[in-house]
């Protein structure tokens, strides 16, 4: 059956390129701004680099793409002959993106709806395999909105950093907050919450952050169809430490990836970030 409907997302789904490509689906670059170079992300800055300047304490931060990058990606995707485009965007509550690809949408060749869908990291990438899947299937615009939406509603995201400063330091998370977290040394987790990053727990050790980490996404993910995505930033053995041990431990597990985070949101998290997101199909 023919495609009627194309997929867009935008660089924060780190979703592997070979899967993108088998599912057709358009990711539009964020920018990292690292000193005064503007990056664009997946192609022009590497993790290791982003970590590098992080632990050196050089300034970084990060922008949207701008309306016109959206403009001309739906004009291109247009060009394929599709009769309409489903965007899906990482939370508006940590990012501009959403609304820049709404004033790219009203000038679009072909209707475009734009869908905040309150995640980022592999819990957006769900979202937009979701819509993409129903897509294929010859699904009309309002079905692949409903099935990444319905994606989204079950979809939950945990996350352990060494610390909260680099979250603070890009406005991802109120002083308060931040404050607390670093009180007594402890170490926090932390979760996406109505599209925000909030203060989930506090743990006193590493180790013991890590280990509730994985009983709480072991027991979201239940005896539920599910797949699960583990990201790290510069933390490739703990990422796959924590995968090994939730294969053991979720019975009705479909898919596990286990990925490194790119630089817009390492730019927010610092090295060391361990991330788990549980996404029931």
């Amino acid at each position: 059956m023919s495609r009627h409907v194309a997929i867009v997302t935008d660089s924060t789904a780190y979703l592997p390129p070979r899967t993108m490509e088998r599912h057709g689906i358009t990711a539009v670059p964020l920018t990292v701004v690292l000193g005064n170079q503007a990056l664009e992300e997946g192609t022009e800055i590497s993790t290791r680099s982003l970590a590098q300047a992080l632990q050196k304490r050089r300034p970084v931060t990060t922008s949207r793409p701008s309306p016109q990058v959206f403009a001309e990606t739906y004009r291109q995707v247009a060009e394929s002959g599709v009769s309409g485009i489903v965007s899906l965007h990482l939370s508006a509550e940590l990012s501009g993106t959403h609304d820049a690809a709404v004033l790219a949408a009203r000038e679009a060749p072909v209707p475009v709806r734009v869908v905040d869908t309150g995640m980022v990291a592999m819990a957006l990438g769900f979202c937009a395999l979701a819509a993409a899947e129903v897509a294929e299937a010859g699904g009309t615009v309002d079905e692949a909105v409903t099935a990444a939406e319905k994606r989204a509603a079950g979809t939950t995201a945990y996350f352990y950093v060494d610390t909260l400063d680099y979250l603070r330091r890009g406005g991802r998370i109120g002083a308060a907050q931040a404050l607390l977290g670093s009180a007594l040394a402890v170490k926090p987790l932390l979760q996406l919450d109505g599209g925000r990053i909030e203060l989930l727990e506090k743990v006193r050790t590493a180790s013991k952050a890590i280990a509730r980490l994985e009983e709480i996404a072991a027991e979201r993910a239940g005896g539920a169809d599910v797949d699960i995505a583990v990201h790290h930033l510069a933390a490739p053995d703990r990422a796959s430490a924590l995968a090994d041990r939730l294969r053991g431990r979720v019975p009705a597990l479909a898919d596990l990836h286990v990925s490194e985070v790119g630089a817009v949101i390492g730019a927010h998290t610092g090295p060391g970030l361990l991330g788990v997101v549980v996404s029931p199909r």
